[in-house]
Protein backbone atom coordinates (compact mmCIF):
# COMPACT_ATOMS: atom_id res chain seq x y z
CA UNK A 1 0.00 0.00 0.00
CA UNK A 2 1.19 3.47 -1.43
CA UNK A 3 1.77 5.89 1.75
CA UNK A 4 -0.65 8.45 -0.16
CA UNK A 5 -2.95 5.23 0.38
CA UNK A 6 -2.44 4.70 4.13
CA UNK A 7 -2.84 8.48 4.84
CA UNK A 8 -6.15 8.85 3.17
CA UNK A 9 -7.36 5.88 4.94
CA UNK A 10 -5.88 6.83 7.96
CA UNK A 11 -7.87 10.29 7.81
CA UNK A 12 -10.90 8.03 7.14
CA UNK A 13 -10.25 6.21 10.22
CA UNK A 14 -9.25 9.20 12.33
CA UNK A 15 -12.43 11.51 11.29
CA UNK A 16 -14.97 9.02 11.42
CA UNK A 17 -13.88 7.35 14.88
CA UNK A 18 -13.98 11.39 16.25
CA UNK A 19 -17.13 12.26 15.07
CA UNK A 20 -18.74 9.38 16.45
CA UNK A 21 -17.01 8.10 19.66
CA UNK A 22 -19.37 10.91 21.77
CA UNK A 23 -22.73 9.58 20.25
CA UNK A 24 -21.43 6.28 20.34
CA UNK A 25 -21.05 6.50 24.05
CA UNK A 26 -24.43 8.02 24.54
CA UNK A 27 -25.77 4.75 22.92
CA UNK A 28 -23.81 2.51 24.75
CA UNK A 29 -24.65 3.78 27.90
CA UNK A 30 -28.72 3.87 27.24
CA UNK A 31 -28.45 0.76 25.26
CA UNK A 32 -27.09 -1.58 28.10
CA UNK A 33 -29.89 -1.39 30.50
CA UNK A 34 -32.30 -1.69 27.14
CA UNK A 35 -30.96 -5.09 26.65
CA UNK A 36 -32.31 -5.91 29.72
CA UNK A 37 -35.25 -4.22 29.90
CA UNK A 38 -37.51 -6.96 30.32
CA UNK A 39 -35.71 -8.47 33.41
CA UNK A 40 -35.72 -4.37 35.03
CA UNK A 41 -38.95 -4.66 34.50
CA UNK A 42 -39.55 -7.79 36.17
CA UNK A 43 -37.62 -6.88 38.76
CA UNK A 44 -39.03 -3.64 39.34
CA UNK A 45 -42.37 -3.98 38.58
CA UNK A 46 -46.15 -5.82 40.35
CA UNK A 47 -45.84 -9.84 39.51
CA UNK A 48 -49.55 -9.82 37.77
CA UNK A 49 -51.47 -12.89 38.45
CA UNK A 50 -53.45 -14.26 35.42
CA UNK A 51 -56.48 -16.46 35.39
CA UNK A 52 -54.80 -18.76 32.79
CA UNK A 53 -51.20 -18.51 33.38
CA UNK A 54 -48.74 -19.82 30.74
CA UNK A 55 -51.83 -19.47 27.88
CA UNK A 56 -51.23 -16.75 25.62
CA UNK A 57 -54.15 -14.20 24.56
CA UNK A 58 -52.37 -15.15 21.44
CA UNK A 59 -54.32 -18.44 21.00
CA UNK A 60 -57.67 -19.86 20.70
CA UNK A 61 -57.89 -21.98 24.00
CA UNK A 62 -61.19 -22.58 25.18
CA UNK A 63 -61.34 -20.64 27.97
CA UNK A 64 -60.37 -17.43 26.74
CA UNK A 65 -62.86 -14.84 26.20
CA UNK A 66 -63.81 -13.80 22.79
CA UNK A 67 -61.82 -10.21 20.91
CA UNK A 68 -65.53 -8.45 20.64
CA UNK A 69 -66.07 -9.30 24.04
CA UNK A 70 -62.61 -7.45 25.09
CA UNK A 71 -63.04 -4.39 22.44
CA UNK A 72 -66.51 -3.65 24.40
CA UNK A 73 -64.93 -3.51 27.54
CA UNK A 74 -61.83 -1.14 26.15
CA UNK A 75 -64.06 0.83 24.32
CA UNK A 76 -66.66 0.98 27.07
CA UNK A 77 -63.65 2.19 29.81
CA UNK A 78 -62.29 5.27 26.95
CA UNK A 79 -66.09 6.67 25.85
CA UNK A 80 -66.13 8.32 22.34
CA UNK A 81 -63.14 6.51 21.72
CA UNK A 82 -62.35 4.15 18.60
CA UNK A 83 -59.80 1.06 18.30
CA UNK A 84 -56.43 1.85 16.45
CA UNK A 85 -54.44 -1.72 17.92
CA UNK A 86 -55.06 -4.80 19.52
CA UNK A 87 -52.10 -6.72 20.45
CA UNK A 88 -51.45 -10.44 21.89
CA UNK A 89 -49.13 -12.57 23.89
CA UNK A 90 -47.78 -15.64 23.19
CA UNK A 91 -46.92 -16.64 26.72
CA UNK A 92 -49.33 -15.09 29.17
CA UNK A 93 -53.61 -14.28 28.36
CA UNK A 94 -52.36 -10.49 28.71
CA UNK A 95 -53.38 -8.28 25.80
CA UNK A 96 -53.72 -4.92 25.16
CA UNK A 97 -55.60 -2.61 23.29
CA UNK A 98 -55.34 0.81 22.19
CA UNK A 99 -57.40 3.43 21.74
CA UNK A 100 -57.78 7.23 20.26
CA UNK A 101 -60.13 10.05 19.51
CA UNK A 102 -59.85 8.73 15.64
CA UNK A 103 -58.26 6.20 13.14
CA UNK A 104 -54.94 8.15 12.16
CA UNK A 105 -54.55 9.63 16.15
CA UNK A 106 -50.93 10.41 16.88
CA UNK A 107 -49.05 7.89 19.56
CA UNK A 108 -49.39 11.54 22.22
CA UNK A 109 -53.40 10.83 22.00
CA UNK A 110 -53.01 7.03 22.22
CA UNK A 111 -54.24 5.04 25.43
CA UNK A 112 -52.92 1.78 25.74
CA UNK A 113 -55.20 -0.53 28.08
CA UNK A 114 -53.88 -3.93 29.63
CA UNK A 115 -56.26 -6.77 29.97
CA UNK A 116 -56.36 -10.28 31.08
CA UNK A 117 -58.48 -12.80 28.18
CA UNK A 118 -58.41 -15.18 30.59
CA UNK A 119 -60.60 -13.25 33.06
CA UNK A 120 -61.84 -10.23 31.01
CA UNK A 121 -60.36 -7.97 33.71
CA UNK A 122 -58.63 -5.05 32.97
CA UNK A 123 -54.94 -4.53 34.46
CA UNK A 124 -54.68 -0.86 33.94
CA UNK A 125 -52.71 1.11 31.63
CA UNK A 126 -49.33 1.09 30.24
CA UNK A 127 -47.50 3.99 30.83
CA UNK A 128 -45.19 5.69 28.88
CA UNK A 129 -42.80 7.30 31.55
CA UNK A 130 -40.55 6.66 33.67
CA UNK A 131 -36.19 6.26 33.31
CA UNK A 132 -36.78 3.04 30.52
CA UNK A 133 -38.65 5.17 28.42
CA UNK A 134 -36.52 7.89 28.79
CA UNK A 135 -33.80 5.77 27.74
CA UNK A 136 -35.62 4.23 24.91
CA UNK A 137 -36.44 8.01 23.65
CA UNK A 138 -32.78 9.12 23.93
CA UNK A 139 -31.15 5.63 22.20
CA UNK A 140 -33.59 5.93 19.59
CA UNK A 141 -33.78 9.12 18.36
CA UNK A 142 -32.53 11.87 21.03
CA UNK A 143 -35.98 13.32 21.75
CA UNK A 144 -36.08 14.62 18.04
CA UNK A 145 -38.15 12.43 16.26
CA UNK A 146 -37.28 10.99 12.84
CA UNK A 147 -34.79 13.91 12.25
CA UNK A 148 -32.56 12.25 15.56
CA UNK A 149 -33.08 8.81 13.85
CA UNK A 150 -31.97 9.66 10.47
CA UNK A 151 -28.52 11.56 12.19
CA UNK A 152 -28.32 8.25 14.47
CA UNK A 153 -28.18 6.21 11.62
CA UNK A 154 -25.79 8.72 9.86
CA UNK A 155 -23.45 8.33 13.39
CA UNK A 156 -24.00 4.46 12.53
CA UNK A 157 -22.54 4.75 9.08
CA UNK A 158 -19.46 6.55 10.08
CA UNK A 159 -19.02 4.41 12.68
CA UNK A 160 -19.38 1.20 10.27
CA UNK A 161 -16.59 3.35 7.95
CA UNK A 162 -14.37 3.48 11.04
CA UNK A 163 -14.43 -0.47 11.49
CA UNK A 164 -14.08 -0.57 7.87
CA UNK A 165 -11.06 1.95 7.21
CA UNK A 166 -9.51 0.46 10.70
CA UNK A 167 -9.20 -2.92 8.91
CA UNK A 168 -8.02 -1.94 5.69
CA UNK A 169 -5.42 0.44 7.50
CA UNK A 170 -4.28 -2.15 10.71
CA UNK A 171 -4.24 -5.38 8.24
CA UNK A 172 -1.36 -4.92 6.38
CA UNK A 173 1.19 -3.97 9.69
CA UNK A 174 -0.48 -6.89 11.72
CA UNK A 175 0.78 -9.72 8.94
CA UNK A 176 4.05 -9.32 10.72
CA UNK A 177 2.96 -10.38 14.04
CA UNK A 178 1.27 -13.58 15.45
CA UNK A 179 -2.64 -12.82 16.31
CA UNK A 180 -3.28 -11.48 19.64
CA UNK A 181 0.67 -10.30 20.04
CA UNK A 182 1.03 -7.50 22.84
CA UNK A 183 4.70 -6.12 22.81
CA UNK A 184 4.68 -4.77 26.77
CA UNK A 185 8.34 -4.65 26.63
CA UNK A 186 7.95 -1.87 24.24
CA UNK A 187 7.00 1.94 24.33
CA UNK A 188 3.34 2.98 25.73
CA UNK A 189 1.99 3.85 22.92
CA UNK A 190 2.93 0.56 21.34
CA UNK A 191 1.41 -1.36 23.66
CA UNK A 192 -2.07 0.34 23.57
CA UNK A 193 -1.99 0.06 19.91
CA UNK A 194 -1.87 -3.52 20.32
CA UNK A 195 -4.55 -3.80 23.25
CA UNK A 196 -6.58 -1.39 20.56
CA UNK A 197 -6.03 -3.70 17.61
CA UNK A 198 -6.79 -7.10 19.57
CA UNK A 199 -9.88 -6.10 21.16
CA UNK A 200 -11.21 -4.43 17.72
CA UNK A 201 -10.61 -7.59 15.89
CA UNK A 202 -12.01 -9.73 18.52
CA UNK A 203 -15.07 -7.02 18.76
CA UNK A 204 -15.05 -6.52 14.79
CA UNK A 205 -17.92 -9.07 13.79
CA UNK A 206 -19.88 -7.89 17.10
CA UNK A 207 -19.57 -4.00 16.21
CA UNK A 208 -20.55 -4.54 12.44
CA UNK A 209 -23.64 -6.24 13.20
CA UNK A 210 -24.81 -3.97 15.58
CA UNK A 211 -23.46 -1.32 13.91
CA UNK A 212 -25.32 -1.71 10.92
CA UNK A 213 -28.28 -3.14 12.38
CA UNK A 214 -28.58 -0.07 13.83
CA UNK A 215 -28.83 2.31 10.97
CA UNK A 216 -31.29 0.09 10.02
CA UNK A 217 -33.31 0.73 12.51
CA UNK A 218 -33.24 4.30 12.28
CA UNK A 219 -35.13 3.54 8.72
CA UNK A 220 -38.03 2.01 10.43
CA UNK A 221 -40.24 4.87 9.83
CA UNK A 222 -39.20 5.33 5.90
CA UNK A 223 -39.42 1.75 5.47
CA UNK A 224 -42.81 1.28 6.78
CA UNK A 225 -44.14 4.14 5.19
CA UNK A 226 -42.36 2.28 1.97
CA UNK A 227 -44.62 -0.50 2.60
CA UNK A 228 -47.93 1.51 3.04
CA UNK A 229 -47.54 3.39 -0.58
CA UNK A 230 -46.14 -0.18 -2.60
CA UNK A 231 -47.24 -3.23 -0.78
CA UNK A 232 -50.67 -2.10 1.32
CA UNK A 233 -51.37 -0.05 -1.72
CA UNK A 234 -50.95 -2.97 -4.30
CA UNK A 235 -52.98 -5.29 -1.43
CA UNK A 236 -55.82 -2.82 -1.68
CA UNK A 237 -56.21 -1.86 -4.96
CA UNK A 238 -59.70 -3.26 -5.78
CA UNK A 239 -60.60 -0.94 -2.75
CA UNK A 240 -59.08 2.43 -4.26
CA UNK A 241 -61.68 5.10 -4.61
CA UNK A 242 -63.50 3.94 -1.46
CA UNK A 243 -64.89 6.23 1.32
CA UNK A 244 -62.98 5.50 5.15
CA UNK A 245 -65.36 2.48 6.99
CA UNK A 246 -66.83 4.38 9.79
CA UNK A 247 -65.95 3.04 13.15
CA UNK A 248 -69.77 2.20 14.20
CA UNK A 249 -69.68 0.01 10.93
CA UNK A 250 -66.81 -2.17 12.42
CA UNK A 251 -67.54 -6.13 12.47
CA UNK A 252 -67.35 -8.62 14.45
CA UNK A 253 -63.30 -9.10 15.34
CA UNK A 254 -63.68 -12.68 16.14
CA UNK A 255 -65.04 -13.39 12.20
CA UNK A 256 -62.02 -11.97 11.19
CA UNK A 257 -59.76 -13.45 13.08
CA UNK A 258 -61.06 -16.73 11.96
CA UNK A 259 -60.73 -16.05 8.41
CA UNK A 260 -57.14 -15.03 8.98
CA UNK A 261 -56.25 -18.10 10.80
CA UNK A 262 -57.85 -20.10 7.69
CA UNK A 263 -55.56 -17.86 5.91
CA UNK A 264 -52.47 -18.74 7.51
CA UNK A 265 -52.52 -21.83 9.21
CA UNK A 266 -49.56 -22.18 11.83
CA UNK A 267 -49.00 -18.91 12.29
CA UNK A 268 -49.38 -16.54 15.64
CA UNK A 269 -51.75 -13.00 15.52
CA UNK A 270 -49.30 -10.93 16.91
CA UNK A 271 -51.38 -7.69 16.23
CA UNK A 272 -54.51 -5.79 14.98
CA UNK A 273 -54.36 -2.61 12.89
CA UNK A 274 -57.93 -1.11 12.78
CA UNK A 275 -59.09 1.09 9.77
CA UNK A 276 -56.82 4.25 8.70
CA UNK A 277 -53.91 3.49 10.78
CA UNK A 278 -50.75 3.48 9.51
CA UNK A 279 -50.62 -0.35 9.90
CA UNK A 280 -53.63 -0.98 7.46
CA UNK A 281 -56.06 0.67 5.09
CA UNK A 282 -59.40 2.58 5.49
CA UNK A 283 -61.40 -0.18 4.97
CA UNK A 284 -59.39 -3.61 6.62
CA UNK A 285 -58.32 -4.93 9.71
CA UNK A 286 -54.83 -6.25 9.19
CA UNK A 287 -54.14 -9.10 11.31
CA UNK A 288 -50.19 -9.29 11.23
CA UNK A 289 -49.06 -13.03 12.07
CA UNK A 290 -45.88 -14.39 13.62
CA UNK A 291 -44.17 -17.71 12.88
CA UNK A 292 -43.44 -19.98 15.51
CA UNK A 293 -39.78 -20.54 15.68
CA UNK A 294 -37.13 -18.43 17.18
CA UNK A 295 -36.56 -17.04 13.20
CA UNK A 296 -40.14 -16.61 12.10
CA UNK A 297 -41.36 -15.00 15.28
CA UNK A 298 -39.60 -12.02 14.10
CA UNK A 299 -41.19 -12.11 10.42
CA UNK A 300 -45.00 -10.67 10.07
CA UNK A 301 -47.07 -11.58 7.11
CA UNK A 302 -50.27 -9.28 7.26
CA UNK A 303 -53.50 -10.75 6.43
CA UNK A 304 -56.01 -7.96 5.36
CA UNK A 305 -60.03 -8.84 6.96
CA UNK A 306 -62.48 -6.31 5.48
CA UNK A 307 -63.51 -4.86 8.57
CA UNK A 308 -67.37 -4.26 7.56
CA UNK A 309 -67.53 -8.06 6.19
CA UNK A 310 -65.26 -10.02 7.66
CA UNK A 311 -64.45 -11.35 4.20
CA UNK A 312 -60.88 -12.40 4.03
CA UNK A 313 -59.62 -10.24 1.19
CA UNK A 314 -55.41 -11.55 0.76
CA UNK A 315 -52.34 -12.08 2.72
CA UNK A 316 -49.08 -11.57 1.27
CA UNK A 317 -45.34 -11.78 2.76
CA UNK A 318 -43.50 -8.74 3.62
CA UNK A 319 -41.13 -8.01 1.34
CA UNK A 320 -37.08 -8.09 1.55
CA UNK A 321 -36.43 -4.33 3.51
CA UNK A 322 -39.53 -4.59 6.18
CA UNK A 323 -38.00 -8.36 6.52
CA UNK A 324 -34.60 -6.43 7.23
CA UNK A 325 -35.81 -4.56 10.08
CA UNK A 326 -37.23 -7.44 11.93
CA UNK A 327 -34.42 -8.78 11.51
CA UNK A 328 -32.30 -5.65 12.67
CA UNK A 329 -34.09 -5.56 16.08
CA UNK A 330 -33.13 -8.38 17.76
CA UNK A 331 -29.21 -8.44 16.57
CA UNK A 332 -29.45 -4.98 17.72
CA UNK A 333 -30.38 -6.07 21.21
CA UNK A 334 -29.09 -9.66 21.58
CA UNK A 335 -32.79 -10.85 22.57
CA UNK A 336 -33.09 -13.55 20.14
CA UNK A 337 -30.49 -15.80 22.84
CA UNK A 338 -31.94 -15.48 26.08
CA UNK A 339 -30.27 -14.42 28.80
CA UNK A 340 -26.54 -15.74 28.51
CA UNK A 341 -26.39 -13.45 24.95
CA UNK A 342 -27.83 -10.61 26.82
CA UNK A 343 -25.27 -10.81 29.41
CA UNK A 344 -22.18 -11.34 26.34
CA UNK A 345 -23.74 -7.90 24.25
CA UNK A 346 -22.68 -5.90 27.55
CA UNK A 347 -19.40 -7.59 28.00
CA UNK A 348 -18.66 -7.08 24.12
CA UNK A 349 -20.05 -3.41 24.31
CA UNK A 350 -17.03 -2.94 27.50
CA UNK A 351 -14.28 -3.66 24.79
CA UNK A 352 -15.58 -1.12 22.29
CA UNK A 353 -15.70 1.78 24.64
Amino acid sequence: MRAGTIKAWYLVHKWTSLVCTVFLLMLCVTGLPLIFSDEIDRLSGETRQFGMPGVGSSSNAPGLLPLDTMMARALAARPGEVPLFMAFDNDQPSMTITTGPKPDSPGSEMTIQLFDRSTGKSLGKEEEGGVMHFLLDLHTDMFLGLPGMLFLGAIGLLFTAALVSGVVLYAPFMRKLAFGTLRTSRSSRLKWLDYHNLLGIVALAWMTVVGVSGVINTLENPINKLWQRNELAAMTRAYTGRKALDPSRYGSLDKAMAEARKALPGYNPQFIGFPGGRFSSKQHYAVFFQGDTPLTERLLTPALIDAETGAFTTARAMPWYNKSLSLSRPLHFGDYGGLPLKILWPCLMSSRS
